[in-house]
């Protein structure tokens, strides 16, 4: 999971780097933040003593896997990004999100589980 993220994280950076300078500061820094976050809250997770802290972090990966499926659709909506750059990391996302849910099934009771993807 953490390695899915840690690969995300390097394509996002990339998308982030070519956008065009005025949206450089603004959307470039929020890909950028919730990128990192995709990793730096799993490895918080993991370092917790308990599946309720686990849990606790690996939510906040999961809104920001989210909030990059939100941000790739504003750069497919500015031209910022070709249509199947923008596909096929949206479906990496995807991934993340079954691989992260799956690990929530297994670490814990049912109400730690999360159905969305």
């Amino acid at each position: 999971m953490w390695k899915l993220g840690k690969d995300l994280r390097r394509k996002l950076y990339e998308i982030a780097e070519g956008l065009p300078a005025h949206e450089r500061y603004n959307l470039a820094a929020q890909i950028r933040t919730a990128a990192i976050s995709l990793t730096s809250d799993i490895a918080k997770g993991f370092g917790r003593y308990h599946y309720k802290e686990d849990v606790q972090f690996f939510r906040i990966a999961r809104g920001a896997a989210c909030e990059l499926m939100d941000h790739l659709m504003t750069c497919l909506d500015e031209d910022d990004i070709p249509t199947a750059q923008h596909e096929m990391l949206c479906q990496d996302l995807g991934i993340f999100l079954r691989v992260l849910n799956a690990y929530f099934k297994a670490i814990g009771p049912s109400e730690t589980s999360l159905n969305r993807s």
